[in-house]
């Protein structure tokens, strides 16, 4: 779908879904957004990054080639994807993806190295995320660790 572009926003080759909304001030570039989903204000999405349904960017987020966000995620203001972890890495066969799995929510100012954030987790405001969270944890911290699970989630007792 093209979407209608003003001198606020650099939007190139996306595909956006119905309902979504995205504010000004962004850069969008070769992605994809799902359905009723929200961009803040000063997001830029790279080449290759994948959106969901139902999903909202709070402003001032970095998200990065090779980063896939399910469906009803959050993603909190001034959140900062990785792809490399050893920069600077020209060679892109080096970089590594991350995925944020269906209903987790990510918290402002965290930093979310390639990993996988699993399902329903919670990811505290300003945690540096080194490690994949497993589904339903909550972590906290830099580097962010384990603070609990989510009813319902946790190892098996």
């Amino acid at each position: 779908m093209d979407y209608p572009v003003n001198d606020t926003q650099l939007i190139r080759d996306c595909r956006i879904g119905e309902g979504t909304k995205v504010w000004n001030f962004v850069n969008m570039y070769e992605c994809e957004v799902g359905r009723d989903s929200m961009i803040g204000t000063f997001v830029e999405l790279q080449n290759g990054v994948k959106i969901g349904d139902r999903t909202s960017v709070q402003s001032h987020t970095f998200i990065c080639e090779m980063v896939t966000v399910g469906n009803d995620v959050f993603v909190g203001h001034g959140v900062m994807f990785i792809n490399d972890t050893m920069p600077p890495q020209p060679d892109k066969d080096a970089w590594l993806p991350t995925t944020i799995e269906n209903g987790a929510s990510i918290g402002s100012n965290a930093t979310i190295l390639p990993v996988t954030v699993g399902k329903d987790a919670v990811v505290g405001a300003g945690a540096v995320v080194t490690k994949d969270v497993p589904a339903g944890a909550v972590v906290a911290g830099c580097p962010a660790r384990i603070l609990r699970y989510k009813e319902g989630y946790g190892p098996a007792e």
